[in-house]
Order: structure tokens, then sequence, then C-alpha cells
């Protein structure tokens, strides 16, 4: 077969002549301006927005409030936001999980708290090593998320209801160990306080940059290499080259602003290397395929042969490990638990980050992605209305018009994709 497999879409036609018409989605789009333009076009007309409208957010969010305070872009603010932002971004991605399922799980802010406080009571009250007491709060978070799960699939409760029964019960178990006390103060220097307190001198950061991208590279030329030897469409080496340099654009970026301050810290990385990982799962392995196929329709899913109620039964436990995960850094960046950990807004900024990022609340779609976006784009307006000392009813009225927009796209781009199925048919 020669090199020339991969189909332009300048020349519909020339497709059709070719052969059989196959599914816009498996084309591979030229390597130049023009053909990534029509691809963007067939992809809107599809529904498929993509992360596009996050990152205009985005940007018209750094310009507005840059506009308003020039300290909001500084290296310090940003560094300070990518470390806020951890602790929600890893219960966000244990919500997407279950978001993907068509379900929804009230209890992730309980189960922070729950986390958190057993990490105190355990490291300061009973002398436990920290590592020790980190590993039984992960550990607790686990086997709280399998017992919903297996309400949910095994007993037929709605997830919402065991969520929410799990959102008042666990947060009465967590008031209950912390006692007393109203909250448990924590070493300021031991592993604990080391996860968000750790920042990376430069070179670490460009070496990590350097391995993302070598990483990215060969990965995406392997399944391009793959594709071109079984004859299916495939990405030339030109593309690829070209979408690892625009990756590379904010990743250097990035860096080089967090080196201006302390270095990168080992919290966003810890946030980011879970996001990656679970992407990875979600794409590239045969339990990520499962997932989406049960958020779509659990019933063909089911009939498929797929093990229904283990899928999300292992759904639930991974989201509340990741809650979990969000409590010790709670705890790490107060250095103390108190009874109003995980207790407060924790739980609707998760969702809403989630749904923020692009996750659909009507299952089946979404990536791990949304978390890392979903929570820069909340992270910004919490950083940017502090800057301009305003109160936190306002916050909380712009996240719920940010909220509002991206379900109406959503919306918008679930009908446009049945619109364009119908075409199509």
């Amino acid at each position: 077969m020669s090199q020339q497999t991969h189909v332009s879409q300048g020349d519909d036609t020339s497709v059709a002549a070719s052969g059989p018409q196959r599914d816009p989605r498996l084309l591979a789009t030229v390597a130049s301006p023009g053909g990534w333009l029509r691809a963007l076009r067939r992809n809107l007309r599809g529904g498929e927005l993509g992360a596009a409208p996050v990152i205009v957010g985005l940007l018209l969010i750094a310009v507005v409030f840059q506009s308003m305070n020039d300290r909001f872009l500084s290296p310090q603010n940003l560094s300070n936001l990518t470390v806020q932002i951890a602790a929600i971004g890893l219960m966000t991605t244990g919500v997407i999980m279950v978001l993907l399922l068509g379900e929804i799980d009230l209890s992730i802010g309980s189960v922070a708290g729950l986390s958190a406080g057993v990490l105190a009571v355990l490291a300061v009250r009973h002398g436990w090593s920290e590592w020790a007491a980190i590993g039984a709060a992960v550990g607790v978070g686990l086997l709280v998320g399998l017992l919903h799960g297996f309400v949910f699939a095994k007993m037929g409760v709605p997830a919402f209801v065991v969520t929410l029964a799990g959102l008042l019960g666990w947060q009465g178990v967590h008031l209950y160990l912390m006692g007393g006390d109203g909250s448990i103060n924590t070493s300021s220097s031991g592993p604990i306080a080391m996860l968000t307190q750790t920042y990376f001198v430069p070179v670490v950061g460009w070496f990590l940059v350097l391995v993302a991208l070598a990483l990215y590279l060969v990965s995406v030329l392997v399944v391009e290499g793959r594709r071109r030897s079984v004859g299916l469409p495939y990405k030339p080496v030109t593309e690829v080259l070209f979408r690892t340099l625009l990756l590379a654009l904010p990743l250097a970026g990035g860096v080089w602003v967090l080196n201006q301050y302390k270095g990168v810290p080992l919290a966003f990385l810890i946030f980011v290397g879970f996001v990656v990982v679970l992407d990875l799962v979600l794409r590239k392995t045969r339990y990520g395929r499962m997932v989406y196929a049960v958020g779509g329709s659990s019933e063909a899913a089911r009939r498929a042969g797929i093990n229904v109620d283990l899928i999300r039964i292992s759904v639930f436990g991974i989201a509340s490990t990741l809650a979990a995960l969000g409590g010790v850094m709670l705890v790490s960046r107060n250095f103390a638990a108190s009874v109003s950990t995980g207790g407060g807004a924790e739980l609707m900024m998760a969702i809403a980050a989630a749904v923020i990022g692009g996750t659909s609340l009507f299952g089946g779609r979404g990536n791990a992605y949304s978390a890392l976006l979903g929570g820069l784009v909340l992270g910004a307006i919490t950083s940017g209305l502090l800057l301009l000392q305003m109160d936190t009813s306002v916050r909380f009225m712009i996240t719920a018009a940010v909220l509002l927009i991206a379900v109406v796209l959503d919306a918008l781009s679930r009908r446009g994709r049945k619109t364009h199925a119908r075409g199509g048919a």
C-alpha cells in the first residue's frame, strides 16, 4: 500500500468514488490549516465541541481578571492556584468516573471529610506514622465506595439515594471521630505537609516536560504506524509533529511560569498524574471501554456480555478513593482536619468542575481531562475574585452561571449529535 493512505477532507467526492463511504470520525484530516478547519466544521455540525468552549472560557477569564488586577497572571498567584485546585481536582476526577455511568455521587465531600478525620486521628491521637495514616485514610475511602457500589448495583437502590445517605451518614461518622475537638492540627513538616508544600527545582520541571512530550510523540507514532500497516486512515508524521508542538507550548509555558516562583508543585503533579493515568485507562483499556459502554446503555452492555454490576461497583470504589485522596490533600494544605473539612462547597465544586470541563451529565461521554480543565476554570474564578476582594456569594453566583452555561452547551451538543445522526441516516 502506498504512503498516501491518509484521506484528505478537501474532496468528499473522491472518497465516495474510491469505495464505500466511511464514518467521518474515522477519516484523518490532511495536515494543513484547511484540513483542520474542515474537520472543525464537521465536528461542530455533529455536536462534537470538545474542549474548545472550556479553553476559550479560560482565556476570557484570564483576560478579564488580568485587566482588573495585574497580579492575576503573576507566577506566585498561578503557582498558588495549581496547589489550590489539587484537592478538588482529585475529587472531580472521581466524580467524572461516576458521571460516565450516567449516575451521581453525592457523598464525595463527606468521604473526603471522613478520610481527613481518619488521617488526623490516626496520625496525631494514636501516633501512627503519617504514611500509614495516609494509607488507612485512602483505604477507608475505597471501602466506602465499594459499599456504595454494592448497594447500588446488587440491591437496586438508586445511586442518588445511596450516596445521599452516604453524605449524611459519613458526615456523622466524621463528627464522631473528631469528638469534642473542632479540629486536629497535623505536623507542618512531615509527609502529610510535604504533599502540598513540596516544590521541584527548575531542572526537574523541564525534565518532566521533555519526558511527557517524548512519551506522547512515541505513543502517537506507534498508533498511527499500526493504523497505516492495516490499511486504516492515519495521520502523517508532519501532523503528529505539529500536534506535539502544540502540546509543548502550554507545557513549557506553564513550567516556565511556575519556575519563576518556587517551581512545579508536587500537589499539582499528583493531580495531573492521576488525570493522565485515568485518561489512559479510559481510552486504551478494555475496562475503560466497558465503562463508556455501561454509561451509554447498561442494558446493551449487559447483552454484550459486560458484567455491569462489577463495573458499577468498581467505579464507585475508584470515585471514593479519589475523594479520600482529596481529603488528604485538604489536610496537607491546611495543616489540620476539622469538622468542616469536606462539608462545605467541595461536593458542589467537584461536580461543577466535571461538568464545566466537558463531562456529560447524561452518561457515556467525557474524559479525565475534564477534571483538569474544569478545575482550572473554577480555580481561576476563585483566585480572581479573591484578588478583587469580592464576597463568597459573588463567587457562588458566577460559578452557578458558568455551570448552567456548561450544561446548556452539553444539551445543545447532544441535540446536534442526534440531528447529525438522523441527517446521516
